[in-house]
């Protein structure tokens, strides 16, 4: 796993440490700061703009049910549908249609909401263009456009659209209701209202909102300021829930992030929506994050110049140190630390004086001890003349029993002098399985020519194992404590020596049929050097190896001595610094 820590020097891994936690928590700060404020704000907009928006529903939704109630009770009137039914002569219909006009007429003046009348009839008595009562043919009203809701319904509100008057075309919502009596459709009664009256109502007292104005269906009647496309915002209301309330409605293609308020009354079939730019509503959001932004980019700042002035201080001791441990030398000129430290730096100064103090004792405790070894290797040098000196005497000897032919004698000094080679082994301590069976093997010929035919023995080994190494001298005091104390009292003998590899062990077992164990030891006098040497063999294998190995001693049950030898298998010699 990477470890900055590992890799970096220190004052950079503080200075940068600092600075991106800093920045981390100025950046979460201004972030948290500018969510909530932008939430309780949107909140907070929200709540107001439904409140105004149900005032301007209510007071909207008094005046269009007024036109609604007014249309209906003219509808109802006896005059108009005796006049619609057409069942008069021609005087009496253009005195009925008087009648009619000129009740219409007072609504007109009455009410300055109403605009002007339609009345839609088979076979009207046209009137003056310029007359605010219009009498008009059934034919001309699926002309219009504008009457397609009352193919659903007996009654229906139109959107704003341009009317034409005397004062030229002006815009106008119109009420559309049908007039029936008795099953049967005489006609349809428009009352025309004055759109900018209902607009100033919508806009209340807010300059440049964005409202409109949507019926029970969804039909968008009115717009004022820069509203959404009905497709933008129709997915994210229903009209015909009687709830209220506001939507986030995110930015999409050319559209922008826009909040968007509506009203709807449960005794109004009108759904008022107010859009707000979210940008407009967060923007104090934003400035509160910008200056909390500015205020965290001084501290970054700040924090900057403290973490690289206390990074200096931190790093400059351990610097010195470094440099220190680089130039050092033993006995050298080497470079002085402070001692006015008090704190960690002054106990790690200190550890490094004592630990260079220590390093000249061992230093010059080295050299002493390098003149003791090289003392040691001459001394060792001239301790091996002796060696040779008695290895070429033997050789003499040899020749001398050859000329003398003394065979046997000529043989016991070849067979000595094989022993004494690989008994010096060049100074080795670890010699290959081969030549310590090969020094057994010289150490029992040499017996056999003193028992005669009295000795037996046999040495079992595969060639696999004879290549291992083993500690020198490790079988000879066994096999010489058989021979020696254990056929003292007999005229024959015979030793058997195994070897065996069991894992990652090497398994040595020496038999013999001697007296065993506890008639040898009757005699310790006869046991001195064949105690020693099996003890030398004992302490050499607990050195070298641990207390996993060693040699076990003990009885056969057919009589005779067994000696278990566990050595571990090593295929090269140990290394002289193990």
């Amino acid at each position: 796993m990477f470890n900055p820590f590992k890799k970096y020097r220190i004052d950079r891994l503080f200075f940068h440490s600092f600075a991106i936690v800093l920045i981390a928590v100025i950046g979460v700060t201004a972030w948290t700061s500018y969510s909530n404020s932008s939430k309780a704000l949107v909140q907070t907009t929200s709540h107001y703009q439904q409140q105004l928006l149900d005032e301007l529903n209510n007071e909207i939704n008094t005046k269009l049910v007024m036109i609604e109630q007014i249309s209906l009770s003219s509808s109802r009137d006896s005059e108009l549908t005796n006049y619609l039914l057409n069942r008069q002569d021609e005087f009496e219909r253009y005195r009925r249609r008087a009648e009619v006009e000129s009740a219409l007429a007072n609504l007109t003046y009455a009410i300055p909401l109403i605009q002007g009348i339609d009345l839609y009839m088979d076979n009207p008595i046209l009137s003056e263009r310029q007359n605010y009562i219009q009498f008009r043919n059934f034919k001309d009203l699926d002309k219009e456009g504008r009457a397609e809701c009352l193919a659903k319904s007996d009654y229906c509100w139109s959107k704003e659209y341009m009317f034409p008057s005397t004062q030229g075309e002006i815009p106008v919502l119109s009420f559309f209701r049908k007039i029936v009596f008795e099953n049967d459709y005489l006609g349809v009664l428009v009352v025309h209202i004055k759109a900018n009256e209902i607009r100033k109502l919508l806009t209340g007292n807010s300059d440049g909102s964005n409202r409109i104005m949507v019926d029970s269906e969804g039909q968008q009647i009115m717009k004022i300021g820069d509203a959404l496309d009905q497709n933008d915002w129709s997915r994210w209301i229903d009209v015909k829930s009687n709830k209220s309330g506001y939507v986030h409605i995110p930015a999409k293609d050319d559209s922008r992030d826009t909040l968007l308020v509506y009203s709807r009354m449960d005794n109004s079939i009108w759904t008022l929506i107010e859009f707000t730019s979210w940008k407009q509503i967060t923007a104090s959001s934003l400035k509160l994050a910008e200056w909390i932004g500015l205020i965290g980019i001084a501290a970054v700042l700040l924090v900057v110049l403290l973490t690289h002035f206390l990074s200096r201080q931190f790093t400059k001791p351990i610097k010195r140190l470094v440099t220190a441990m680089r130039v050092y030398s033993v006995g050298g000129d080497n470079v002085d630390l402070p001692v006015d430290y008090e704190n960690e730096f002054g106990y790690l100064f200190s550890g490094y004086r004592k630990q260079n103090e220590r390093i000249e004792e061992l230093y010059l405790s080295l050299e002493r001890r390098y003149e003791q070894q090289r003392k040691a290797e001459i001394e060792a040098l001239q301790a091996n003349i002796n060696p040779h000196f008695l290895y070429n005497m033997l050789d003499q000897l040899n020749w001398m029993a050859i000329e003398a032919r003394q065979n046997e004698l000529s043989r016991i000094l070849e067979l000595m002098g094989r022993m004494f080679r690989i008994g010096l082994s060049n100074g080795n301590s670890f010699i290959p399985i081969a030549d310590e069976l090969l020094h057994i093997n010289c150490y029992l010929e040499i017996q056999q020519l003193r028992w005669g035919e009295g000795l037996e023995y046999s040495i079992e080994a595969s060639p696999e194992l004879q290549t291992l190494y083993i500690p020198k001298l490790t079988l000879q005091p066994f096999v010489e404590n058989s021979i020696v104390h254990g056929f003292n009292k007999q005229r024959s003998g015979y030793v058997s020596i195994a070897m065996e590899r069991v894992g990652h062990t090497v398994r040595i077992v020496i038999d013999d049929n001697g007296s065993g164990l506890k008639q040898s030891e009757d005699r310790p006098h006869n046991r001195h050097t064949g105690g020693y040497g099996i003890r030398n063999v004992r302490e050499r294998i607990a050195g070298y190896f641990g207390a996993s190995y060693g040699i076990v001693l003990g009885e056969r049950e057919e009589g005779g001595t067994r000696v278990e030898i566990t050595l571990p298998l090593l295929i090269e010699p140990p290394s002289k610094n193990d």
